[in-house]
């Protein structure tokens, strides 16, 4: 049986995060993510890496020609991803000013 898409909840805290890389926080906890657009927005990818800790997230995205969403979480479970996503807050993009090394 196919898998059923994420709930809407999910895909619009998704949708609404921006694109390019950003500083932001879930769970109490400082993230650098990025969320990339491939295959004209077919295919989503978001990954985060805790500020100062350990923490990573990382998850595509599907979006199908039936207009249904597939959520493919990278070697962690569904809800780690899920709650992650609903609870991520923005901060601002990342510069060079609040993170070295990045141009």
């Amino acid at each position: 049986m196919p898998k059923a898409s994420p709930a809407p909840d999910f895909l619009s805290a998704f949708d609404d995060l921006p694109f390019g890389t950003h500083i932001g926080t879930s769970g109490g906890r400082s993230y650098v993510f990025t969320k990339s657009s491939f295959s004209n927005g077919n295919s989503l990818k978001l990954v985060a890496d805790e500020r100062g800790g350990n923490d990573y997230i990382s998850l595509n995205l599907y979006r199908l020609p039936s207009g249904k969403a597939l959520l493919k979480p990278c070697e962690m479970p569904e809800t780690k991803v899920i709650e992650f996503v609903l609870d991520l807050s923005l901060y601002e993009p990342v510069t060079n000013k609040n993170i070295k090394g990045t141009d």
